[in-house]
């Protein structure tokens, strides 16, 4: 970085913000453009715009930030940070489809939620080979591991997964995290109804429905909603989600409530932006605590400037809007933001905002005054949408209902045709506020300093104190040097905010946001279930459309903490519950555990002594081998040596030896005189010189065809019956008598790493303290919130 462009970053973000400085150069900046050439790219000309930047009063999205302008040397990137991809229906077509949209909006930059309430539940008949489907959720592993494998400039794409809660399938949704291996890159939502809230608070039962098009097969369950409830709860106190979605208030509060031509289909990663089909989230945050001025010695919020950005950031956002039209990956996402015109703009530095006031955060005053602000936000941002459509014209799909919305009567008391369809959210802005030095989203202040710790050059330990900025330069101010007890109780951190208050501002903000808002709870590890059962409650009755909760220590390791105190002991199972998602690969002497969801292919192999079937069994959505097994056939040799190399062949593949390796050493193995003799004689053996080596080379053929035709759906040689509605591979049985066998290689293994009982699952029990999630970039903890993890020390973010 050449010194004048350093000169002008630290002039605005900071002379000691290298974290901010990094963030810019690493993040945002495009071929070592300069300072002020990067302003120009990202301003797109609009004067306005730039003096909003310049003075951090505002700024666009991280994905207008980093691309915006750069099509112009052939760049394939997206302006919008997220999409909402048309939700699958009920066939596999469409299944895999969705799966392909997935990957291409992927490849443009954009996270993505796609709702599967449309398909069938588990056991609904179908009309093939499988006889009966293997239910929704099967099929969240294949959009899961499609985010996984595309690349977006060094990270992965974030990805919502939601269903609703009238889906017979719901309870199987909910607990799927308890499986730490399954579906780890997306997160989960349910979409939750006023009627089923009520049924939980009167303990009464509930229907769960699925009308099946196809067949006209209707599937019902009933429930004791509290039951339920009671588990969803459990699964946020131990796992930390899935998170609920208020459906109905997503449905009834914003500025097409009224319009019968709308429908919402889904939400973005973070849940702050519900879209209709194809919808995407274009995002642009404006700072509260740069509004804040001193008068005659008092700090005041400055509304008449608040206001005069909130109305060139709307035509930002829509001059934005227009130029990026073309670059969105598939037509319906074209089409769909040109019918509706969606931008979200939201606001960041609300804490920073409160202390700079001597406000304390959830208290009422700091209610009183975000409940003025928002009112302003939302008038403002309405009166500015119409500006635009007196100049450009209304979005195409505009209807006079709009002005019958509840949000829009509450905000403005003038009828004119509008721009946009929906215009405000609050987003995470993990990075971006990281970048700027101040508070994310909604979110208070996580902590006031944080502990890090360092080897000097001699090799003894030390440790420091990183403070938030807004903190540090209170005590710079006053002389008090690091001495974080000289701070004014209004310096309050999340831990110390009871989570109604919390609840209170969000609901304060929701009544003047017509999208959502993206917000994590974060709660301490003494936290209890019922702690969470009064959370969830509360944010219905206030109003909210989604809040997220995370407790301390729970077992997605999602939670930054500040307490140091050591490690306490932990069983066997509750280390390789923990243990289980490190991504460093496997551990000496780990053996995973497998999915009954396998696809299975056999070879009948011919021997010395008779035949036999080798028979190798795959993960049915990577192709990973992962069980083998072998069933006798006509006097096919011994029995015991054939059932020793299956089980040690299994236990390879489980163990993570790749499956080369294993069919290097068995084709290695020396020639067998009846082999030999039987080839000579019948000319009929299989390839290979012994049992172990024609087991080999069939394993090898084996994993050749699997990747050939993973995907395919059509009977291949008769080795495998496909289930053509919902990709589910049943495995023929050839052997009636090796079923018992089967069962016990693959479920009695005492290498497997045990799983929790159905007994214990929802029991309310003390975590172990175990390690916290650390940044992959520089290895300081991580922070979680409105579902980014963060990193403070360097502004690596992940919607995970």
């Amino acid at each position: 970085m050449d010194d004048i462009t350093r000169k002008r970053l630290k002039e605005w973000l900071g002379e000691e913000n290298q974290i901010g400085i990094d963030i810019w150069e690493k993040k945002y900046r495009y071929n070592n453009e300069s300072f002020d050439e990067w302003v120009d790219r990202v301003s797109g000309g609009d004067a306005d715009i730039k003096e909003l930047i310049l003075s951090k009063k505002f700024l666009f999205a991280g994905r207008i930030l980093s691309n915006r302008g750069t099509q112009k040397d052939g760049r394939k990137v997206t302006y919008s940070n997220c999409y909402v991809i048309p939700p699958p229906e009920d066939s596999l077509e469409s299944i895999f489809d969705c799966a392909k949209n997935l990957a291409r909006t992927f490849s443009y930059g954009g996270g993505c939620g796609i709702d599967i309430s449309k398909l069938s539940p588990k056991g609904a008949h179908i009309n093939n080979a499988a006889k009966e489907t293997s239910g929704a959720v099967s099929f969240m592993d294949l959009y899961s591991l499609t985010t996984e494998l595309i690349g977006q400039n060094g990270r992965r794409g974030a990805l919502m997964i939601s269903i609703s809660c009238d889906h017979p399938d719901i309870e199987d949704f909910m607990i799927i995290k308890s499986n730490l291996d399954k579906i780890t890159k997306a997160n989960l939502s349910i979409r939750v109804t006023d009627k089923f809230m009520r049924a939980v608070e009167n303990d009464s039962t509930y229907t769960l429905s699925f009308t099946r098009e196809e067949t006209g097969e209707e599937i019902k369950k009933t429930i004791r909603a509290r039951e339920l409830f009671d588990k969803f709860c459990y699964m946020n106190w131990d796992y930390g989600e899935p998170a609920f979605l208020f459906w109905d208030r997503v449905k009834s509060y914003n500025l097409l409530s009224e319009d019968d031509a709308f429908e919402y289909a889904g939400v973005n990663p973070c849940a702050e932006e519900p879209l209709p089909s194809g919808g995407s989230c274009l995002l642009g945050s404006l700072n509260l605590s740069a509004f804040v001025r001193t008068i005659n010695g008092q700090p005041q919020f400055d509304m008449d400037e608040f206001r005069h950005a909130v109305t060139v950031a709307v035509w930002g956002l829509n001059d934005v809007l227009d130029e990026g039209l073309s670059l969105h990956p598939l037509d319906v996402q074209r089409s769909s933001v040109r019918d509706w015109r969606q931008i979200g703009l939201g606001i960041m530095g609300l804490a920073d905002m409160l202390i700079k006031l001597g406000i304390t955060y959830g208290s009422e005053e700091s209610l009183e005054l975000c409940d003025n602000i928002g009112w302003n936000l939302a008038n403002q941002a309405l009166t500015a949408s119409m500006s635009v459509a007196k100049q450009r014209g209304e979005y195409p799909m505009f209807s006079d209902k709009v002005w019958d919305s509840e949000f829009y009567k509450k905000h403005i008391g003038i009828t004119a045709p509008l721009r946009n369809s929906q215009l405000l959210t609050i987003a995470p802005t993990g990075t971006l506020s990281t970048m700027l030095g101040i508070s994310g989203g909604v979110e208070p202040i996580f902590a006031n300093y944080y502990t890090r710790r360092t080897e000097s050059l001699h090799g003894e330990e030390k440790e420091y104190k990183i403070f938030t900025p807004i903190a540090w330069e209170y005590l710079k101010e006053h002389k008090y040097g690091e001495d974080e007890t000289k701070l004014p109780s209004y310096f309050i951190t999340s831990a110390n905010i009871p989570y109604r208050n919390r609840i209170d501002m969000q609901a304060t903000w929701q009544r003047h946001i017509d999208a959502s808002i993206s917000s994590t709870v974060n709660l301490p590890n003494s936290a209890t279930i019922d702690d969470v059962k009064d959370l969830y409650m509360y944010a219905w009755k206030q109003g909210l459309k989604g809040i997220t909760v995370f407790r301390d220590g729970c077992k997605r390791l999602g939670i930054l903490t500040t307490d140091d105190s050591k490690k306490t002991d932990i069983t066997d199972k509750e280390i390789q519950e923990s243990l289980a998602k490190i991504p460093t690969g496997f551990r000496r002497g780990d053996i995973i555990d497998v999915s009954d969801d396998l696809i299975g292919y056999k070879r009948k192999i011919v021997n010395g002594c008779g035949d036999f079937s080798e028979q190798i069994f795959f993960d049915d959505f990577t192709g990973e081998p992962l069980e083998n097994f072998i069933a006798m056939g006509d006097g096919g040799g011994c029995a015991r040596n054939l059932e020793a190399i299956s089980r040690l062949i299994s236990l390879c593949l489980r163990g993570g030896i790749d499956v080369s390796e294993v069919i290097k050493q068995l084709k290695k193995v020396h020639s067998c005189p009846a082999y030999r003799a039987r080839k000579i004689q019948h000319k009929d053996t299989s390839i290979g010189t012994s049992c172990p080596s024609a087991i080999g080379y069939a394993i090898e053929e084996l994993c050749n065809k699997i990747n050939e035709r993973l995907f395919d759906g059509t009977d291949v040689d008769g080795d495998f019956i496909y289930d053509d509605s919902d990709h589910n591979m049943m495995i023929e049985s050839w052997y009636e008598d090796s079923k018992s066998e089967v069962e016990d290689l693959t479920t009695k293994s005492k290498f497997i790493i045990p799983t929790t009982t159905e007994d214990d699952r929802f029991k309310e029990r003390p975590l172990p303290n175990i390690t916290k999630p650390t940044c992959p970039e520089c290895g300081e903890p991580l922070i979680f919130e409105g579902g980014c993890n963060i990193c403070k020390a360097c502004g690596w973010s992940k919607c995970d």
